[in-house]
């Protein structure tokens, strides 16, 4: 017998006293273990993301919400009054559908700050807030805008705020004690000439109209015809010393028509400007 058929014998002699080693099924791996706790992770993640999309809970939500407004109006928390605070040129009827609820609807079922902003839209309202007094009130409190002057286009008049937005374009007849500005950019102006004029308060209680010149300065007419030009710069300055010379010479009783302040060491008396084409509202000439 050949020396390596006696070693094969005596190695296979060797094994036959030891213990077999263990296969473990590749299902029981730690790896196939791990892996299958990630698809589990995965699996319940996407499955909750999906639920999450169908948007149960956002109809979960909404349907104990419903439920519970319509148990608190059988209670009688339904809308029986609407108080308005602070209303002067805006009807209650535009209040009232901006508020977009009904007499009889329940109290809880009004999202306030959505009718909030629907309340903002309308064009006299600068602010507003609404809040429920329990059982069936509902208060509305609004800010309305200031009107400051009429912007005359054309033969079309505005009634302008202090921004110079505009927020009435019918009966503005009602608005013919303010000033008329003429313009394209006059209204985001006007409010800073009208406090400038109430600076000398016997002039500006003569002043009917500005226009606006180059975008850069204003004529102003006064009552009795009277063009008074404003330099660009300083035109306060301009404005008190004119206030000053009618005081000590009496210009406006002399007939005068043109003033000029457009250079600082002197008034220029002259003939009057070309008629703008400023009309009067309400049959009130301007």
């Amino acid at each position: 017998m050949s020396p390596m058929r006696r070693d094969e014998r005596r190695d296979a002699s060797s094994r036959r006293g030891r213990p077999r080693r263990r296969v473990i099924p590749l299902w029981r791996s730690r790896s196939a273990l791990i892996g299958a706790v990630v698809l589990a992770i995965v699996a319940i993640g996407g499955g909750l993301w999906w639920v999450w999309q169908a948007r149960y809970p956002h109809y979960l939500a909404e349907t104990v919400n419903r439920t519970m407004v319509e148990a608190a109006a059988d209670l009688g928390f339904r809308v029986d009054e609407v108080f308005v605070v602070g209303r002067h040129h805006t009807s209650k009827e535009a209040i009232l559908e901006a508020l977009g609820v009904e007499r009889g609807a329940p109290i809880f079922i009004l999202d306030l700050d959505d009718a909030r902003q629907r309340i903002l839209t309308l064009p006299w309202v600068r602010s507003a807030s609404i809040e429920r007094l329990l059982p069936d009130t509902l208060v509305v409190r609004i800010v309305e805008r200031q009107p400051v002057a009429l912007w005359q286009r054309d033969h079309d008049f505005s009634v302008i705020d202090e921004d110079g937005a505009v927020i009435a374009t019918d009966n503005v007849g009602d608005f013919n004690h303010l000033m008329v500005v003429v313009g394209d950019d006059a209204p985001v102006h006007a409010l800073a000439l009208i406090e400038m004029l109430h600076a000398e308060p016997d002039l500006d209680a003569m002043v009917k109209a500005a226009v606006r010149i180059g975008s850069r300065r204003w004529d102003v007419y006064l009552a009795g015809g009277i063009d008074v030009r404003l330099p660009a710069d300083e035109p306060l300055d301009a404005w008190r010393r004119l206030a000053a010379y009618q005081k000590r010479h009496h210009l406006f009783e002399r007939g005068v028509r043109s003033l000029d302040l457009r250079l600082n060491d002197r008034i220029v008396i002259g003939p009057g400007a070309e008629d703008p084409g400023i009309e009067g509202v309400g049959g009130d000439d301007a």
